[in-house]
């Protein structure tokens, strides 16, 4: 069951130019989703998938339209106020898990945690409890090299979800595993789904639409529900 919207958008436009030709990455996208749902963004290489996600995350800047997320106008946010949506509500995950080496899957679960003025007690307690909901009690202080490809992937989603963020958006999360692994991670979406989760999720891998409540196309920058 779905709750209260978290995305909305209106005639949203992102547009590349050069002075041959525009690139629609975006366009006239209008949008809706809440809480609780899955959504499952799939399309072409270059049609605007990741350009979308990256408007929604507040890592790119749209050329016109109305962008909500979380309550926040993040069209009329500056670089300081989407930073912060992005600690304080949205999480987002890459298809490279992009932790640090160096740490642990705590310590890497703790930084946006630590960046948003979080003791470190607090920071590991929160880290810990995240990464169990993921299924990776025990392994906490394990570093990224010791960790299989999905089982980094998943310190990637408690690192996103850590602070009671409400939102995820996954570009490509399941691009670099196995097809076993590919599975156990759509089947883990679902649940943080289940569990009040927005999840939205570009892929490629029709799977995704079998653990999808919505499915959409990217088709030269429009979104079309399928």
């Amino acid at each position: 069951m779905t709750g209260a919207p978290l995305i909305q958008t209106r005639d949203l436009c992102k547009a590349y130019r050069s002075a041959v030709e525009t690139v629609w990455a975006a366009r006239e996208v209008n949008f809706t989703a809440s809480a609780g749902e899955f959504v499952c963004v799939y399309g072409a290489s270059g049609s605007g998938k990741s350009t979308l996600l990256n408007l929604l995350a507040g890592l790119d800047v749209a050329d016109t339209g109305d962008i909500q997320v979380a309550g926040v106008d993040v069209g009329a946010a500056d670089e300081a106020r989407r930073a912060r949506l992005r600690l304080d509500a949205v999480g987002v995950v890459f298809q490279h898990h992009q932790l640090v080496e160096e740490f642990t899957a705590a310590e890497n679960v703790a930084l946006p945690l630590e960046a948003r003025g979080d003791t470190s007690s607090a920071a590991r307690a929160e880290a810990v409890a995240q990464l169990a909901r993921v299924g990776l009690a025990g392994l906490e202080d394990r570093l990224p090299g010791q960790l299989s490809g999905g089982q980094r992937q998943r310190v990637g989603i408690a690192r996103a979800l850590a602070g009671d963020r409400a939102v995820l958006l996954a570009d490509e999360p399941t691009g670099a595993l196995d097809s076993a692994a590919t599975r156990e991670m759509f089947t883990l979406l679902r649940k943080l789904s289940d569990e009040g989760v927005l999840a939205v999720v570009c892929s490629h891998d029709p799977r995704c639409r079998e653990f999808a409540d919505s499915v959409y196309e990217v088709v030269d920058g429009r979104l079309e529900h399928r």
